[in-house]
C-alpha cells in the first residue's frame, strides 16, 4: 500500500477525490431535477391520471342526477 503513496501525492489524491465526489453529486442532483416526481424547486406537477379519474360507480354525488 505505501508504493501506492509513493506514486500519487496525498494532497493530489484528496483533491482528486474530492473533485470527484462534487461532479458525482452536481450530476445526482440534475438527474433528480429532471424527474417530475423528485423535482423540488418547481413542485410536482399534478398527475394527469388524478384529473381524469371518476366517482366510483353507484355512489351517489349531491347535486347530480343520474
Amino acid at each position: 500500500m505505501y508504493r501506492i503513496w509513493q506514486l500519487f501525492g496525498v494532497r493530489t489524491v484528496m483533491v482528486g477525490l474530492y473533485a470527484w465526489l462534487a461532479f458525482l453529486a452536481i450530476m445526482i442532483h440534475l438527474v433528480l431535477l429532471s424527474t417530475d416526481k423528485y423535482n423540488w424547486i418547481e413542485g410536482a406537477s399534478k398527475s394527469p391520471k388524478a384529473a381524469e379519474m371518476s366517482p366510483m360507480p353507484g355512489k351517489k354525488i349531491a347535486g347530480v342526477s343520474g
